[in-house]
């Protein structure tokens, strides 16, 4: 009989069956298999947390199939993903199917490749327990502040919200920073740059440094302008002209959360859609030529190191590609973070030497998009530094005959050897390189200037967060993993706490008063340098070091009386947003009707309830016209809370579709144009049938 194999997608199946051929059968388990229901807190808080596991809806005639497959193998080996909940998800299937725990049936692959199946299947090992209680104790903690938290913020603040371990801290940092920015207070300084041409006659810019008391900062316009009279009939001589080299490195190959950063900046992607893509080019892709493959390592991992293996392809690579000398002198290596777990290889290709033009033809836009950017950042990686040569110089600026002077410093680099700027840069977000290249100058050389230019400046309020920025301020505070950074994002804004402006994270009104809320009443779930301990604590589990059922006691305990505190003090009190209210007049009592929640999404209720029970549907106008009686198309929800739209004098108009109005009109009848699935915009006027493709804006990436 065959061997079976288990892995947690079936792409990944169909891929790894082709690697292993006769004599193995390779089934999914399509994600988890078991799960704590979501109906109920499923966790004993009574009983040392015990979880109350069951099978995922859905999924019982899967686990039948995996069962009855199990009975006619000869042996079962778990791979599902290499990492904790990969391996959560292995022992809940050796639960399921009856396995045995203290065999070696787990085997996990690094990347989807002959030499990386070839290499798990000859190492396999026990399903890891501490890993599995490690996860097990994050699910629970989450499960705990979820179910016991959300009902208070609910009672408290809107029905139907939820609060998060993580999440809440995430939110927590983005108040924080709007905080800062509307506490900020502009400071006025000014710049003065003077233009002048060399004897070369190139014309080059140097900034205004200070004068002969030493540096000097310009805080007004008076002050300015007196520096500007005492440099009338000035004349302008080269001083000191340092000459030097600098080396510039490439950035390490890519960690989940650099990649997240990187394809944000560079390609608009939203961090969900990048780790969708990377799973894609993990699990496998039917490459022209080379059949069916992984292109890049495990995309989940805060690790930096890469293979001898790996090294020595780049790097042969790049000798035949570039020369020798676009190779260091010796192997780089680059120093991890303090807190990084090194389970897996940084994301990297599976093969350096299968470039993004050879595979271009058999991926998708996107994925040849990620596929380019995480191996422009591996082989970079490998190359050799790039060397700029220096020049800084002083210019005096004196008036003939007196002992005052002004001082002025230009700086300027050429490179001299391009290295791996060749290949690739990391940007960041704020691009503008401000060094420019200098023509030759002297010591004594006279200078003749162009002009003065005074400017006016303000300092600037920190930016707010962009993904890239969040993702990089959650990493450097311990705050999550690199696998939970894209969910995080995709929670807060789904549950209304953040919103998307252009490529920034604004927190909403409900978002600020949740996290006043929390921060008042439950200041550890809220707290970045808690939630970054229980991380540690997370891995020490991981390691063995730690009982997780301890973990849970010593949280639950302060947790459960924070939560009796903030009942009881709170009682009667309930949280008003402004964004609640409306301008709307109840019919029956003339008070304005607030929003609320139910079940089916949004509706008006009168505020004085249950006095007056008064309440109707919100109705959300939209820029349309009905294309039947020319009313105003308005937004609706079905009651399974399906998004539809429909003529607001129904029911003496009959007009309703689930295509999305775009704002614009008919060239050809006038009428409203509605966005169709698949990307179609179209008119629903009967008998003008005018069509067209929805444009896109360049990169705006879609909400």
């Amino acid at each position: 009989m065959a061997k079976l194999v288990i892995v947690e997608s079936v792409s990944k199946a169909k891929v790894i069956k082709n690697f292993l051929g006769d004599g193995y059968e390779v089934m999914a388990s399509v994600g988890h298999v078991r799960d704590l229901p979501a109906s109920k807190l499923s966790v004993d808080v009574h009983h040392d947390f015990a979880p109350k596991y069951e099978i995922v809806k859905g999924k019982e005639k899967l686990v039948a199939e995996l069962k009855s497959a199990v009975k006619k193998s000869d042996s079962v080996l778990l791979a599902t993903d290499p990492d904790r909940e990969g391996e959560a998800i292995s022992w809940h299937l050796a639960t399921l199917l009856d396995l045995d725990l203290s065999k070696k049936n787990r085997v996990t692959f690094n990347e989807i490749t002959r030499t990386g199946i070839s290499n798990g299947m000859a190492s396999p090992r026990q399903v890891d327990i501490d890993m599995v209680n490690a996860q097990q104790a994050r699910r629970i903690l989450d499960r705990l502040v979820g179910y016991k938290l959300s009902p208070f913020v609910s009672q408290k603040i809107r029905r139907g919200l939820s609060a998060g371990r993580v999440q809440s801290v995430a939110v927590r940092l983005i108040v924080d920073k709007e905080d800062e920015i509307n506490k900020f207070v502009p400071e006025e300084y000014w710049s003065l740059d003077a233009r002048f041409t060399a004897t070369s006659r190139k014309v080059f810019s140097a900034a205004f440094t200070g004068d002969e008391t030493g540096k000097v900062k310009l805080v007004s316009e008076e002050q300015t302008n007196s520096y500007i009279s005492r440099l009338d009939g000035a004349e302008y001589t080269v001083g000191s002209v340092k000459k030097g080299t600098r080396n510039k490195s490439p950035a390490p190959p890519f960690t989940t959360s650099t990649m997240q950063q990187e394809a944000s900046r560079r390609l608009n992607f939203q961090s969900q859609r990048t780790m969708k893509i990377a799973q894609e080019l993990y699990e496998g892709v039917n490459i022209k030529g080379h059949g069916s493959m992984g292109l890049i390592t495990y995309m989940r991992t805060d690790s930096l190191r890469i293979s001898d293996q790996a090294r020595q392809q780049g790097s042969d690579f790049i000798k035949e590609t570039y020369g020798e000398k676009f190779l260091p002198e010796k192997p780089r290596y680059f120093k991890q973070r303090a807190n990084a777990q090194d389970g897996h290889e940084a994301v990297r290709p599976t093969n350096p030497a299968l470039t993004p033009a050879m595979v271009k033809d058999s991926l998708t836009v996107e994925q040849y998009k990620l596929y380019n950017l995480i191996w422009l950042r591996f082989i970079a990686s490998l190359m050799a530094d790039c060397v700029q040569n220096t020049v800084k110089a002083e210019i005096k600026a004196q008036r003939p005959g007196e002992e005052q002077y002004c001082t002025f410093s230009a700086t300027g680099y050429e490179v001299k050897f391009e290295g791996f700027t060749a290949l690739y840069e990391e940007s960041t977000e704020d691009d503008e390189e401000k060094d420019g290249k200098l023509p030759e100058l002297k010591s004594g050389e006279t200078l003749k200037l162009k002009e003065l230019v005074p400017a006016r400046h303000f300092t600037q309020a920190p930016p707010r967060y962009t993904e890239a920025s969040l993702i990089k301020a959650l990493e450097e505070n311990g705050v999550g993993r690199p696998s939970t950074y894209a969910t995080i994002i995709t929670t807060i804004i789904k549950r209304e706490y953040v919103k998307r402006s252009s490529k920034q994270l604004v927190p909403t009104e409900l978002g600020v008063a949740t996290t006043r809320l929390l921060g008042e009443r439950f200041p550890k779930i809220v707290n970045v340098k808690f939630t970054a301990q229980m991380e540690t604590t997370l891995d020490e589990v991981e390691e063995g070091k730690t009982d997780y059922i301890a973990v849970l006691h010593d949280f639950y305990g302060d947790f459960e009386k924070t939560l009796d505190k903030a009942k009881a003090d709170m009682q009667g009190v309930k949280i008003e947003l402004e964004e609640d209210k409306t301008d709307i007049p109840c019919d029956k009592c003339g008070a304005m009707m607030v929003v609320k929640i139910g079940r089916f999404g949004k509706f008006l209720a009168c505020p004085n309830y249950p006095t007056c029970k008064n309440a109707k549907p919100l109705i959300q106008e939209t820029n349309a016209q009905c294309p039947k009686c020319g009313a105003k198309v308005v937004e609706k929800r079905s009651r399974k809370g399906h998004v539809f739209y429909g003529c607001e004098s129904w029911p003496k108009c009959d007009f309703v579709t689930w295509d999305k109005p775009t704002g614009e009109n008919c060239p050809q009848c006038g009428k409203a144009l509605f966005k169709k699935r698949g990307g179609v915009v179209s008119c629903l006027n009967e008998g003008c049938g005018f069509e067209k493709k929805a444009s896109r804006k360049k990169g705006k990436e879609d909400e």
